[in-house]
């Protein structure tokens, strides 16, 4: 069960924090949540999250001691993976991101956010649509 101050955290916005040209009010707010809050992320989080920092490093973007730095900063946040089924990934998620033109790694922050009656933190246009059509609270709520 999710704590009072919870929220599903998306990978667009743990990301921000990482790039400082991508920073702004909304993710600094969803940072300072934390602090008397916990975060939500579903299976896939730590991969997309992971993936996207090797990227820029790839990139030059960022090198792999800035990885590192962002990963162990990360550990340290309240963030709570939760695990699912595979049938649930390919009965419900599949579906509800069938529904709503999102990928599957969006449907499942947007699906985490259903059943567990948390407001949605994301910078992402199309899951903020979704989210809204779903009747999903959005940060800040």
């Amino acid at each position: 069960m999710a704590a009072r101050n919870a929220l599903v955290l998306d990978a667009s916005v743990t990301l921000s924090w990482c790039f400082e040209d991508e920073v702004h009010a909304y993710s600094d707010a969803v940072l300072e949540h934390l602090e008397s809050g916990e975060a939500l992320v579903p299976i896939i989080w730590p991969l997309e999250v992971g993936n996207a920092l090797l990227v820029a490093e790839r990139k030059g973007r960022l090198s792999k001691a800035d990885t590192t730095h962002f990963s162990a900063l990360l550990g340290q946040l309240p963030i709570v993976i939760e695990r699912e089924s595979p049938e649930r990934m390919f009965g419900e998620v599949i579906a509800l991101a069938r529904a709503h033109s999102l990928s599957t790694y969006d449907a499942s922050y947007l699906d985490l956010a259903m059943r567990n009656g948390l407001p949605l933190a994301t910078q992402d246009s199309r899951l903020l649509h979704a989210a809204k059509q779903c009747g999903v609270r959005t940060f800040p709520g």
